[in-house]
């Protein structure tokens, strides 16, 4: 248990797309483990809050378009200037709440490639932007948040099991590649989990297909998350590297 929560203790920890949903309570998690959250998120009165509510001198918002390189080279900048390391990084953000349910042949070109830009592109140049501290540091901790809907394969969200699909991949080549430099490199696979975000292509009666196909017959819940995320980013997963974990209550069975 020393490992565990003492590890993360003073440590900074990166959240994109901490200002709301999951995001936002890694963000808490993190706090309450005695690490300094950065609020890494585009909408600034979203990130805000967020940072107010953790409070204090404890936690950093940075607007940051996940997007953009010259956003998250920015972001790591500050980070260094403010905190002086950077020791985790949760790539959280992504495209979905907002996805029209819909079969492949039917997804705009348009829509199509900015999911990939942020889902997928998104990590890539964040995990960019913050290799050469973690590489200076000989150590660092990057989580990918991939999906239980990947092995599911899940229809009418092709875009979004591509992009999350494309994270399993690059965890583990990211972790061969930084593994020299100290750095591990995990992946999770959340299932299906309810926040305040509003998702209107979830009808009740999808919410309760979910629920019955899972092992634990509840609702999943940021909380659930949480958890995963310290142990991954935390000294007690020192000799975890390029694995995917998947918590969905028992949904996909691996």
């Amino acid at each position: 248990m020393s490992d565990f929560a003492e590890s993360l203790n003073g440590k900074v920890a990166i959240v994109t797309g901490a200002g709301q949903g999951i995001g936002r309570r890694m963000a808490h998690g993190f706090a309450e483990a005695g690490a300094i959250p950065v609020i890494a998120e585009a909408d600034a009165a979203k990130g805000r809050a967020v940072a107010a509510e953790i409070g204090g001198n404890r936690a950093l918002f940075v607007e940051t378009d996940v997007g953009d390189m010259a956003s998250l080279a920015a972001m790591a900048e500050a980070v260094l200037e403010r905190l002086g390391r950077i020791d985790v990084l949760v790539n959280n953000a992504a495209i979905f709440s907002t996805l029209e349910m819909r079969p492949f042949w039917q997804i705009p070109l348009e829509e199509w490639n900015r999911v990939l830009h942020v889902n997928a592109t998104g990590p890539f140049l964040a995990a960019r932007a913050v290799v050469p501290a973690m590489m200076q540091a000989k150590s660092g901790r990057i989580v990918n948040i991939s999906s239980a809907a990947v092995p599911k394969g899940r229809p009418n969200y092709l875009h979004y099991i591509a992009s999350k699909s494309a994270l399993v991949g690059m965890t583990a080549s990211m972790a061969h590649e930084l593994g020299e430099y100290g750095s591990n490199v995990n992946a999770i696979m959340p299932g299906a989990i309810f926040t305040e975000v509003e998702r209107k292509t979830i009808s009740p009666e999808q919410k309760a297909a979910f629920m019955a196909g899972q092992s634990l017959k509840r609702e999943g819940k940021p909380d659930d998350i949480v958890g995963a995320v310290l142990f991954l980013a935390s000294d007690a997963a020192r000799w975890v590297t390029g694995q995917c974990l998947v918590v969905d209550g028992g949904w996909v069975h691996r």
